[in-house]
């Protein structure tokens, strides 16, 4: 199954996740004289307490796996994500971004469940969980909509270590922001909802696919 290769790739060789001193390559978005504020997106993840439902657009299941990750490793970098005093971009994936990963990685025919889609996530090891989270993590900058519009070609440097490189597309009248990461062979996601916690360090987009870390043919 790529379910269990995925798992073994990432387990083998995993980057050191040092955020202190990760980079992007593009600077941090702050209104001129306006103090950004300190919430977080933990808070703002932990605010819909509904739990696993047929919203295919919030994330239940990327709570449910952050939530899991800090359970099992309270001091895992990813509870950067509950201190809102440190500047980051969060790329966060909606729970049918989750459901459609388990469905391509299993070889199902049909999509799982919310919770169903979280167990077969969980199932890959606590380690490999926080990798992936951490893949979706760009510390030291908030980038808000504006920014990234403007970013295209711009290569971040994720939490986990590897970069994400950011594709700015024109149609028409608007713009899409795509991201391509180290999977060569699935569709690369892309920003669905943007500025989730506007005017705090801490910000986050939507986005409809899972980034992966790894190459999975």
């Amino acid at each position: 199954m790529k379910i269990t290769r995925l798992a073994a790739r990432l387990a083998v060789g995993a980057m050191a996740t040092v955020l202190a001193t990760a980079a992007v390559a593009v600077p941090a978005a702050q209104a001129k004289g306006k103090e950004l504020g300190t919430r977080s997106l933990a808070a703002v993840l932990t605010k819909d307490t509904g739990g696993f439902d047929h919203n295919s657009r919030d994330f239940d299941v990327l709570t449910a796996a952050v939530l899991a990750v800090l359970q099992a490793k309270p001091n895992s970098p990813v509870k950067v994500l509950a201190d809102g005093s440190v500047a980051l971009t969060a790329f966060v994936p909606t729970d049918a971004a989750f459901r459609e990963l388990v469905r391509d990685l299993t070889g199902a025919h049909r999509l799982p469940g919310e919770k169903a889609a979280f167990t077969a996530v969980a199932g890959l090891g606590i380690d490999t969980v926080e990798n992936v989270l951490l893949y979706h993590v760009v510390p030291g900058a908030t980038i808000d909509r504006r920014a990234a519009l403007k970013a295209d070609g711009a290569k971040l440097t994720t939490a986990l270590g590897p970069t994400v490189e950011v594709d700015v597309r024109s149609f028409w009248f608007h713009k899409q922001v795509r991201l391509i990461d180290v999977d060569t062979d699935d569709r690369n996601p892309r920003v669905v909802a943007y500025d989730i916690n506007k005017g705090n360090r801490q910000i986050a987009h939507a986005v409809d696919r899972v980034l992966r870390p790894v190459d999975l043919p």
